[in-house]
């Protein structure tokens, strides 16, 4: 079982700005806060968002790169993404396969794809 991801960013505000809402809407609570960072917790997992070293901001993420790809939560409907997907952009999210949406993984697969403010990407799954 996965205990815990821990996410370096590069600006903290507007990571939190974006992640804020997307994991409050999904159930998560705030667990921790702290100048440099805030983790969110849903039952025995975690998420943490820390603000990058200046030292470390180049190059900059890149989910085509070696390491993580992207992230992917359950989400409880096709009515809750196409909510989520309305949202998006005011809170610094980018939609990706707009016009694929809610079918872009596949006919038998809704889901809802997006990128964070660093252009990690997020994926929304609903259940068919």
């Amino acid at each position: 079982m996965l205990h815990h991801v821990e996410l370096y960013v590069s600006d903290l505000t507007k990571s939190l700005n974006a992640w804020d809402w997307l994991l409050t809407e999904l159930g998560y609570t705030v667990y921790q806060q702290w100048d440099e960072g805030r983790s969110y917790r849903f039952g025995a997992t975690y998420l943490v968002f820390v603000q990058t070293e200046a030292d470390h901001l180049e190059p900059p993420y890149h989910r085509k790169k070696t390491g993580l790809n992207h992230l992917a939560f359950h989400a409880s409907s096709l009515e809750q993404l196409e909510r989520l997907r309305s949202e998006l952009p005011q809170h610094g999210f980018t939609e990706l396969y707009a016009d694929r949406f809610p079918y872009a993984g596949g006919p038998n697969y809704i889901a809802l794809y997006f990128e964070d403010p660093d252009r990690m990407k997020v994926e929304l799954v609903a259940t068919m």
